[in-house]
Formats: C-alpha cells, structure tokens, sequence
C-alpha cells in the first residue's frame, strides 16, 4: 500500500481543530481567569493543537500517544477536577476529549507509519 499522506492528514486537521477550540473555550463559555478549568483549557487545548500541527510535518509514534493520552485526561478531567456540576464544561470536555483520543488512536491504526509501532505489527515472516 502506497504511503498517502492525505490519510492522517484529515485526522490530524481535525485535532488541531478540537485543539483550538478547547483553547478557547475559556473566553466563548466565560470561565473565570484564572480558574482550574480556564487553566486546562489552555494548557491541554495547546497540547493537543501543538502536537497535531506538529503531526501535519512528521508524524512521530510518541507525539499521536501524547496526544491520546491528553484527549483522554480532557474527557475525564471534569470529574477529576469535580467540575463535573458545571454541564456546559463537562460535555464540552468529554466530546472534545473522546474525539481527540478516537482521531489519535483511529490514526494509530491506520496510518502505516504508526501501525509499525504496534505490538506484533511486521513480525509476521
């Protein structure tokens, strides 16, 4: 199978997206500055945006990982922050956590870069 960058490419535009998104949603749903969750926001939002646009370059196995396991602290980070009362922050956080950590593991599975890394991936004789 012929190596087509535009494969990942469309995951990777879409977590950078989401990305962005949970950057700003401090300022779109008015979270007070400085609060823990205006504080995750930011700093996971530019997280996962970082790490995708660095993926739209190279795509490094580490750097999708990374990206995962920030997707799935942003979808659980409500409760473990126990601002899960506040509905707004904690759907907002779920979806865009559980799409950044499908999107990550979706182009672990697929992108033939990435599916080397996997256990038992090309030991087959």
């Amino acid at each position: 199978m012929a190596n087509n960058p535009s494969v990942k490419r469309w995951q990777d535009q879409l977590i950078l997206l989401l990305g962005l998104w949970f950057f700003i949603t401090p300022w779109v749903f008015g979270y007070p500055i400085p609060s823990v969750q205006a504080w995750t926001a930011f700093i996971s939002g530019a997280v996962i945006a970082l790490l995708a646009a660095f993926d739209l370059y190279k795509t490094y196995f580490w750097a999708v990982v990374l990206n995962l396991l920030v997707g799935i602290w942003v979808a659980v980070s409500p409760w473990v922050l126990r601002l899960a009362d506040n509905r707004e922050l904690m759907w907002n956080a779920l979806v865009v956590g559980i799409a950044v950590a499908v999107l990550a593991l979706w182009e672990m599975r697929t992108d033939p870069e990435l599916v080397k890394h996997w256990p038992g991936a090309g030991h087959a004789t």
